[in-house]
């Protein structure tokens, strides 16, 4: 079988538009981990297979959570998590998917808190798989915080950016934006001097609508190019009833504009943005009463939008 990344090889940016090696358009589709420290039993071959082979995904991203239990800055086992992503890389690249490796920020707030590290984290890291472009970089999940404008993460953006392409000199680097990744339409005003950036926006169907829709569009017209980083069906709490209707107005976004996205989250925790059921003790190989309501509807997204060769 030829695999996704065999067929695209090193992407780039145009536009608002990810390409391949071809300058054809593609579209990463995939899943995101939970926290790596909470759930690091996916990531294993077997579960990136099943994504692979029988979801249709061609995308995992590895989140590491900075400052929540167990962050990366909170007393969490830095070898360990970093030996976590080490395997989620190699697993992705024997099996021919992409990877990003996440540097998720979330009660921090401003990534310039702890942009020492981040830039200690991305320095070594980049060493390790700048060769590998297979490989995309977030560097700020979610921005947040009043005081925390795009100027404040573009002064963050500035400082790690040049330490990747160090050692990533082309590697396309996601970028989060203000106000829990929602805030696209800013960075127009002030996009970052680097053409393989690209900025996230993140979604809860349940809670971000027809606003946010066009906060997204009017990025676009305006020549930002989105990357969907993370995203539910749900509330923005990861929890409650989902929206379908909200849902599919998201879905035909993507498609309308080839947004690559990457779904929340690939965990069995108790909640309705877990893709697996919390009575559910299977690591891979997932039937349907393996998965949630989520879950099942994101699979059949993938499943109708499996790129063959």
């Amino acid at each position: 079988m030829t695999t996704y990344f065999e067929r695209h090889g090193t992407l780039h940016v145009s536009g608002t538009q990810l390409m391949d090696a071809h300058d054809t358009p593609v579209q990463l589709r995939g899943v995101s981990t939970l926290g790596l420290a909470w759930y690091p039993e996916f990531v294993n071959e077997d579960a990136f297979r099943t994504l692979r082979d029988d979801w249709g995904a061609n995308t995992v991203r590895l989140a590491m959570y900075t400052c929540e239990d167990g962050g990366y800055m909170t007393g969490g086992d830095r070898q360990a998590l970093e030996a976590l992503i080490d395997k989620g890389v190699k697993l992705c690249r024997e099996l021919g998917m992409y990877a990003i490796i996440d540097w998720h920020i979330l009660s921090d707030g401003d990534p310039n808190i702890h942009a020492d590290a981040a830039e200690d984290f991305f320095a070594r890291i980049s060493a390790r798989y700048g060769d590998q472009p297979h490989v995309l970089y977030e560097i700020c999940n979610e921005p947040n915080g009043a005081a925390v404008t795009w100027p404040v993460v573009r002064q963050y953006a500035d400082r790690i950016i040049p330490v990747i392409r160090e050692n990533a000199p082309d590697a396309v680097i996601l970028c989060g934006t203000p106000t829990w990744s929602q805030d696209v339409d800013l960075v127009a005003q002030d996009p970052i001097d680097d053409p393989n950036v690209m900025y996230s926006l993140h979604f809860y169907a349940a809670t971000h609508r027809d606003i946010l829709r066009r906060k997204a569009e009017n990025a676009l017209k305006h020549g930002t190019p989105i990357f969907i980083s993370e995203f539910s069906i749900c509330d923005a709490s990861g929890n409650g009833a989902v929206d379908m209707k909200s849902a599919e107005a998201w879905r035909a976004l993507f498609e309308e504009h080839g947004l690559s996205y990457i779904a929340w989250s690939l965990s069995n925790r108790d909640e309705s943005a877990a893709l697996i059921r919390a009575d559910s003790d299977r690591k891979s190989d997932w039937t349907d009463e393996d998965l949630t309501e989520t879950g099942l509807w994101f699979r059949g997204v993938l499943r109708a939008d499996r790129d063959e060769p």
